[in-house]
């Protein structure tokens, strides 16, 4: 069998790794506080994997036989562990359906191809034979994008593309490298890097996630204020679909009519299953520096950040945190000892001795990347534009620990749920004009959305991704419910968070997808005409709807239910 690594099948990450309140004494009394909960106590633990009833896999031996032959014996897996991995992705209602052992309709067979040929072969096997594949990569999603139609028939095939990992080939010329689509973050990196290049892109879920996957879901990462976002970064690809291979050469601009490259992008396994990527790469900065601010308020640290996008600085992060967040950051840091804790106390004095109200105060992390001498005029320019709104530099110290711990935030979602708080996120994009109403829109009715539910919480925000006319507002919530019907409730602030979205003129997913989790909003984000187009786009492509159907938009096939009925 293949060794292509996977996620636990109930949680982030691997086994072995998890978050530890102990070290940090603000976190147990912040959390009782804000949501409630006492997560001294001992957390419920999952059930165990032999506990689970794993419905059989309906694969014949005549369709496996068929299977092999395209791929080889060893890499077409029925198991029921590998099933179970690849049969959701890491939202919370995923975790919160499969730890308690709701486990929907899960894949008949999983395969591993080793090339693109074998892709190739297995799309168009898949619609001869009428057959559901569902692409996986790492596994990450949190849109519900590797969800079965719950209600589907026919035989489900999860194609895994963890053995395509490799960086095929780098033009040093033109910096663009061609990449397997099944690379994970780490992997590819690390291969970049050994060449000194690197390709930028760091999404939250950098460590379990690959390159397809990130192209396919239209992903974000924490620098896209310098490398842009995926959608920037991808400059050519090659695609399985039903009618052939597409291939996408990296041309560096074209005027051919609608963007076919822009129709793979966010398509999430609708149109084919991508095997390769070609992605522009930049070499390895000399210097590498996070600097951490503080701002008097949120609103104060939105103008900065726009001052910033639009000035001649040029920096890789450019975040700010509201008050919320700032105070559970601060709760999650480890007791100050030594020189440090006077350090810290003599700050915040200082800071209230020039007026600031320590409760607004909102935390930031501004990127520079460079020469020397280029990053220190960067942050020159940086200290000038933040100082009209209030910010104070406070140093690397911070923005170091941020940049070390910035992938772990999962691990205190799992935390949580195993103690009673299901925890989540929704992020949006809006322009510039509109985004502290937007916050103050969705802040008002998420907590409405909490008093209607009867149940404690809370949410917090950070702007993460800058632009010229507009940023991306990335919010956390979560619910004090260990209740067997938390998701009813959770699904009552879901909605209103989203509903609020669109009604503060913002989208309803800036780099997290639509999968099924943001289906039901999208004729109000794209407009009927624009959810129809999509809709003939894949009914064109893809007729009987072999591929991952159900995700984006619900395009009518009758085995297809958009939102599980158990939700």
């Amino acid at each position: 069998m293949t060794g292509v690594k996977h996620m636990k099948w109930w949680g982030w990450g691997v086994d072995g790794v998890a978050f530890h309140y102990e070290d940090k004494p603000r976190f147990a009394p912040f959390v009782l506080e804000k949501v409630g909960l006492d997560i001294t106590t001992p957390g419920r633990q999952p059930l165990q994997f032999d506990e689970l009833t794993v419905p059989a896999s309906q694969l014949t031996e005549d369709l496996r036989g068929q299977l092999r032959e395209i791929v080889g014996e060893d890499q077409v897996v029925t198991e029921d562990l590998a099933r179970v991995v690849h049969a959701k992705g890491k939202s919370v209602r995923d975790l919160v359906r499969i730890r308690s052992g709701k486990l929907g309709r899960v894949p008949d067979v999983v395969v591993y191809p080793g090339s693109h040929e074998e892709v190739q072969s297995l799309v168009e096997f898949a619609v001869d034979n009428d057959l559901v594949l569902i692409p996986f990569g790492g596994g990450s999603n949190i849109a519900g994008s590797l969800e079965a139609p719950l209600n589907e028939q026919r035989t489900i095939i999860s194609v895994d593309l963890g053995r395509l990992d490799q960086v095929l080939s780098l033009d040093d010329d033109a910096g663009l490298a061609t990449i397997q689509a099944g690379a994970q973050g780490p992997d590819l990196e690390e291969q970049l890097n050994r060449r000194g290049w690197t390709l930028g892109h760091f999404p939250d879920s950098f460590t379990h996630s690959t390159l397809g996957g990130w192209v396919a879901t239209r992903s974000s990462g924490m620098q896209s204020d310098k490398y842009g976002d995926i959608a920037d970064i991808t400059r050519g690809l090659r695609m399985a679909t039903p009618e052939g291979t597409l291939e996408l050469r990296p041309l560096p601009s074209t005027s051919t009519g609608p963007s076919v490259r822009e129709m793979v992008l966010g398509s999430e396994g609708r149109l084919g299953i991508i095997t390769e990527v070609t992605v522009q790469v930049h070499r390895v900065p000399e210097v590498r520096e996070i600097q951490a601010y503080f701002f008097p308020s949120f609103a104060a640290g939105i103008r900065a950040m726009h001052d910033i996008a639009r000035s001649e600085a040029q920096v890789t992060v450019s975040r700010v945190s509201d008050e919320r967040e700032t105070a559970f950051s601060f709760a999650t840091q480890k007791q100050s000892k030594g020189m440090s804790k006077y350090v810290t106390a003599g700050l915040m004095k200082f800071l209230e001795a020039r007026g600031w109200d320590i409760d607004q105060l909102a935390m930031s992390f501004i990127g520079f990347e460079g020469s020397k001498s280029h990053v220190t005029r960067q942050k020159a320019m940086v200290k000038a534009l933040i100082a009209p709104h209030g910010g104070f530099g406070v140093g690397q110290g911070p923005g170091a620990l941020y940049d070390q711990k910035k992938f772990d935030t999962p691990y205190i979602r799992d935390f949580l749920l195993d103690r009673g708080a299901a925890a989540d996120v929704s992020e949006t994009a809006a322009p510039w004009s509109k985004l502290k109403p937007l916050y103050d829109g969705v802040i008002a009715a998420a907590e409405k959305a909490m008093a209607e539910v009867e149940r404690e919480g809370y949410i917090m925000c950070h702007l993460s991704h800058s632009y010229h006319s507009g940023a991306c507002l990335y919010f956390t919530f979560a619910i004090a419910d260990d209740s067997p019907d938390v998701l009813q409730r959770y699904d009552v602030l879901k909605r209103a968070v989203q509903e609020a979205f669109i009604a503060g003129g913002g989208t309803l997913s800036h780099h997290h997808a639509v999968g099924v989790e943001h289906s039901p909003w999208m004729e109000a984000d794209i407009a009927p005409v624009g959810v129809q187009m999509i809709s003939s786009l894949f009914n064109g492509v893809d007729p009987k709807q072999n591929l991952n159907p159900g995700k984006v938009v619900h395009t009518g096939h009758p085995g297809i239910s958009v939102l599980s009925e158990e939700q």
